[in-house]
């Protein structure tokens, strides 16, 4: 027997955005609720004129409901099995899930692949599980299940890392751990290069999966070069910098953490270097006080701005550091600048960095557009999962 699921009505002509497959709905959209639901509860959204419209998980804050279907169905493990057996297939087509050169990728990007408040990152046989909603973390049992059918015995292990994603009032009360499995050796392979990779402890699901094609991009331009990465985290970019001949790069990083990884991952590159160096640093003070007149140049800072309140001071933080930058690198050089926050969109961010080509009063040219990967897709009808986006710069 079908359950009754509480019901979420909208507001007259507030049902638009769910018409053109837009995954949120919002509280000032809701005219009322029928049925007793508290947050993480499946709800059935409907309009003020009593059309079923979709179905997702509540909770009580501005964003109240995060859709994951568009048709009236039984949300038990079968369901899930097929929701993530179709992300599995997308990945298949992309030749990530049989790859001895590139054994992790991300496998649900939450509204990318029409699972809001889900992210699920594949690392060498462990899959990392992060739930930004409450309706997703209560859910994981049968997350857990599926991944079991659709992986078989590629699947070591499956850890839950939705402590520090979760509200802070749920999160308060959780602990991350591992739901399957065990973790084994935690050392992943992408394009051929090697990396520890600290799901437990490290930031995000451990790895920044995101900067993969971009990190194959930046090994074409860095043969006998000095190369800056600046906001290193683990290192990636740098690995690949030395890997592909760079005459020396410096990594810099303000956590010690960061760095203690980022000196794991090139005890693991073959042949050993001597060319890198690895500097616990401010990054904005590093570059005011040691402009080494690098000719490549990585700035890949962490968000500047969580919220659409904070995005003023955010473009302003981004001015800076790009300024510093361009004043730092030599004539002829190249400036990969990234933006991971997603209040700040690609007109802006490039309106941005063209500021700051002003203040430091360097001509410069736009070589690539870049973004996140495939394996990161954006929703045609919901654009807010688009967040990485990025430039690279030839500086005159």
């Amino acid at each position: 027997m079908k359950n009754i699921l509480p019901k979420v009505v909208l507001k007259h002509r507030k049902d638009a955005p769910l018409r053109r497959s837009h995954r949120w709905v919002f509280s000032g959209a809701i005219h009322r609720i029928e049925g007793e639901v508290q947050d993480g509860d499946i709800v059935e959204v409907y309009s003020g004129n009593g059309d079923y419209l979709a179905s997702g998980h509540y909770n009580n804050g501005s964003i109240a409901v995060r859709v994951f279907s568009f048709v009236q169905t039984e949300f038990n493990q079968a369901f899930w099995e097929k929701r993530l057996q179709e992300a599995y297939a997308v990945r298949e087509m992309l030749g990530l899930t049989d790859n001895q050169e590139t054994n992790a990728y991300r496998l649900v990007h939450a509204e990318g692949d029409g699972l809001p408040g889900l992210i699920l990152d594949y690392y060498n046989g462990v899959i990392v599980l992060q739930a930004h909603s409450l309706g997703m973390y209560k859910a994981a049992d049968d997350i857990v299940a599926a991944l079991k059918t659709v992986y078989g015995d590629k699947l070591r292990g499956i850890y839950n890392k939705s402590a520090e994603t979760l509200p802070a009032d749920h999160a308060k009360t959780m602990t991350n751990g591992y739901l399957f499995g065990e973790s084994g050796e935690p050392i992943i392979t992408e394009y051929g290069h090697q990396f520890f990779v600290d799901w437990e402890g490290g930031q995000k699901t451990g790895f920044f999966l995101d900067q993969r094609e971009n990190r194959k991009l930046l090994a074409q331009y860095v043969s006998g070069k000095t190369v800056l990465n600046a906001f290193c985290y683990s290192g990636g970019f740098s690995v690949y910098a030395l890997a592909a001949g760079a005459k020396s790069v410096h990594s810099v990083d303000s956590s010690q953490k960061a760095m203690d990884l980022t000196e794991q991952n090139m005890s693991l590159l073959k042949p050993k270097t001597n060319q890198h160096q690895a500097l616990t640093a401010d990054v904005m003070k590093f570059l005011k006080e040691r402009p080494e007149d690098y000719e490549v140049m990585v700035l890949d800072p962490p968000a500047f701005a969580k919220n659409i309140r904070s995005r003023h001071n955010a473009v302003q933080g981004y001015k800076r550091l790009n300024a510093l930058g361009l004043r730092s690198i030599k004539k002829g050089g190249i400036l990969f600048t990234f933006s991971c926050s997603q209040v700040i969109d690609r007109k802006l961010f490039r309106d941005t960095i063209m500021a700051a080509a002003l203040e430091a009063g360097r001509p410069v040219r736009i070589l690539h557009e870049l973004s996140q990967p495939a394996d990161h897709p954006v929703n045609l009808f919901h654009p807010e999962v688009s967040y990485l986006k990025g430039l690279v710069l030839y500086v005159d």
